[in-house]
């Protein structure tokens, strides 16, 4: 039976039927950079997509070689790991203990986003802002980057091999492309490879749900004669 490519999902090994929910991340690419005055000081955040640790740390060499003149890059990330917790650090660069990295990663934490980096570079206006006048602005910058941030929503979907006669293969896509989903959800037919007398509807689903469904409309439409087979499972990006 055809067997077409598919990749793990980033969050985690999952059965037939049962895809991991759908994650935010920033939309791949280059994001705005923002720019927060207090007090003269200038903090220019910029948020990135980083899905490993090593994408992570090389967005933050990036931005401290494109601002080698300031005296702070301070930074926080997050990274999703397979079947485990995400990985996170924190950075304070110079500034106080706890005053930049950890209030950056707070705000990222509580976005929602995974697979984020963000830094804030601080250009000194004279001013001294104290401990909590530095988490203040901190958060803000970090806050600011990662609204003007693009976003998409990470979705895994199940792979489905539906193998019937050539006969029955165009009413069986039909009535599948009828429930299609939106936003990630629903049944989806990829493709239909077509042989001399046996075709293979190539299908996706969302969640359990949509595999019962799937299950039960092959049922009604071949009378028990087929039924789908797990091939692996897709990740795909939809905008947030």
């Amino acid at each position: 039976m055809p067997q077409p490519d598919s990749s793990p999902s980033p969050t985690g090994a999952a059965g037939p039927g049962t895809a991991p929910a759908a994650r935010l991340a920033l939309a791949r690419g280059e994001q705005p950079e923002t720019d927060l005055e207090v007090k003269r000081s200038h903090f220019l955040a910029r948020a990135a997509r980083t899905d490993t640790e090593e994408e992570a740390r090389a967005f933050i060499a990036a931005v401290r070689s494109a601002h080698p003149e300031a005296r702070h890059h301070c930074s926080a990330f997050t990274v999703p790991v397979d079947g485990a917790q995400p990985i996170e650090r924190s950075s304070d660069d110079g500034e106080p203990s706890g005053t930049a990295g950890q209030p950056i990663l707070e705000v990222l934490r509580g976005s929602g986003l995974t697979a984020t980096t963000v830094v804030v570079t601080r250009y000194f206006g004279g001013t001294l802002l104290g401990t909590g006048g530095l988490v203040r602005a901190y958060s803000e910058a970090a806050a600011q980057a990662l609204e003007a941030a693009g976003r998409v929503r990470v979705a895994a979907r199940d792979l489905w091999d539906v193998r019937v006669p050539v006969a029955d293969a165009g009413r069986l896509e039909a009535e599948l492309r009828g429930l299609s989903g939106g936003a990630g959800g629903g049944i989806d037919v990829e493709e239909t490879i077509w042989g001399a007398t046996h075709a293979v509807v190539l299908v996706t689903t969302g969640d359990a749900d949509d595999a019962a469904l799937l299950a039960e409309v092959v049922a009604q439409l071949t009378q028990g004669a087929a039924a789908p087979e797990p091939a692996g499972s897709r990740v795909i990006e939809l905008p947030a």
